[in-house]
């Protein structure tokens, strides 16, 4: 089963190659997708309604907050201590927007859905944020300066792996220790257990810039693949690249 539709302004596709998953995979792909347009609608920082925005505004208190909210605020609290600041979804004179945590962490539900339904072998890709089971499948991280190459590929058998970078919004993520762009990084990929991990290290380690890369590598259960502004690759031991791929050219360095 392959289904593609566009949520949260960027396209999310899925994949189950699981068989006889064709009966009750229609009802599934469908509830996965409700759920994505569900979250978008209540966490979106750009929907006046949502509940996000209510928030910001003052209208909701914390104890009136939805429990998926709540948890989501939480995950962005910690994310904000454990890197000094760095991340920081509350940056001064710009709304709330907990968008960094909300793309893992809503997907990653998503492929609990799935699971839950009995889906074994899928994968599940949010605009090159990708969670999966039943590998192996492989995966690969586009190149940061030239967008029709790789940097690498990996292999990937249960988790996930997502990347931060500034090739597709240029320097929209602020370092919020400083209040500027984070610019000492031009891409790292993080791959984790969860996807909500993944993405949420990811982005947090990219505000950081190059000493993300060791908090990163830091994380139990998290390894990474990263490069800087000057090209130079630093990857974790443990980052399951799959040797020599020849759809990959790598940045220099």
């Amino acid at each position: 089963m392959h289904r593609v539709e566009h949520v949260m302004g960027f396209p999310v596709s899925l994949r189950v190659d699981d068989e006889g998953f064709e009966e009750r995979g229609a009802s599934a792909a469908d509830a996965v997708f409700a759920w994505l347009r569900d979250v978008d609608a209540r966490f979106s920082p750009f929907k006046p309604d949502s509940e996000v925005c209510r928030y910001d505004r003052g209208e909701l208190q914390l104890g009136e907050l939805s429990d998926e909210l709540t948890e989501v605020l939480d995950l962005c609290e910690h994310y904000r201590v454990a890197t000094g600041g760095a991340f920081d979804v509350r940056l001064p004179g710009r709304r709330l927007d907990p968008c960094a945590v909300v793309k893992g962490w809503s997907v990653q539900r998503a492929a609990e859905l799935l699971q839950a339904a009995g889906a074994k072998r899928f994968v599940l890709n949010a605009s090159g944020d990708v969670v999966a089971a039943g590998g192996p499948w492989r995966v690969g991280v586009r190149h940061p300066e030239h967008a029709d190459k790789l940097c690498t590929v990996l292999e990937l058998t249960e988790g996930a792996v997502a990347t931060s970078a500034r090739y597709e919004r240029g320097d929209h993520i602020i370092d919020g220790r400083t209040g500027r762009p984070a610019t000492g990084l031009l891409s790292l990929t993080v791959v984790a257990s969860s996807l909500t991990e993944a993405d949420s290290v990811a982005t947090a380690a990219f505000a950081m810039g190059v000493e993300g890369i060791g908090w990163a590598a830091s994380l139990p259960g998290c390894e990474v693949f990263a490069v800087d502004a000057g090209g130079q690759v630093l990857r974790t031991e443990g980052f399951p690249a799959v040797p020599e791929p020849s759809a990959a050219a790598r940045p220099h360095g």
